[in-house]
């Protein structure tokens, strides 16, 4: 299929550009799996939190946008099972599911999935449809993440909010700001070799 022909179809992510095949498919949930495990280990401690500031939501963010709804959700798929069975590549090289930051792991599984969708629907070809496309993403990391860590720790909701989301706000930011820029910005490039 021609980059004209993908750029021109409905529905089309950027993971569409190449040549469709189960091999592609393949190398591009293992390939998702492992820049996420390896964003993950840009990790900054928060003092007073166990969860750190890490590269690990963005990249799970970028591989659900670029990949689609099934591809995203398989790859971060792959990414938790083989963190939950011992690869030490969730944030601080860590493993496991007991961990209080688990549910940010759960959520960006269900996000991937969401900012796929949403990108199969344009929400990665503008600037302003990517920042609504990766705050939808954010508030679902947010929205598992945050209460299982309230769980996990034995902390109140609030206190959970305090530790687990508000350190992260500006973090967020930038990392939706870099993908305002990129995948558009990947979309125009693309536009103008095909």
């Amino acid at each position: 299929m021609s980059t004209a022909t993908v750029l021109s179809r409905p529905g089309a992510v950027l993971a569409d550009l190449l040549p469709a095949s189960r091999t592609r498919d393949i190398a591009l949930v293992a390939g998702g799996a492992v820049l996420t495990g390896l964003a993950a280990q840009i990790a900054v401690p928060i003092p007073g939190s166990p969860v750190p500031v890490s590269g690990q939501t963005f990249a799970a963010l970028l591989v659900g946008t670029a990949l689609g709804a099934r591809l995203g959700f398989l790859s971060l798929g792959l990414y938790a099972i083989a963190g939950m069975a011992g690869m030490p590549w969730f944030a601080e090289g860590t493993s496991g599911w007991g961990m209080p930051s688990f549910g940010y792991i759960v959520g960006m599984l269900l996000a991937s999935a969401a900012v796929g969708a949403l990108a199969r629907r344009g929400g990665d070809r503008s600037i302003p449809r990517t920042a609504g496309t990766m705050v939808v993403g954010s508030v679902i990391i947010y929205a598992v993440g945050v209460p299982y860590l309230a769980l996990a720790t034995g902390m109140t909701l609030s206190q959970a909010v305090a530790a687990g989301l508000t350190p992260f706000l500006i973090g967020d930011a930038v990392k939706a700001a870099l993908a305002m820029g990129a995948l558009p910005a990947a979309w125009k490039l693309v536009g103008r070799k095909g």
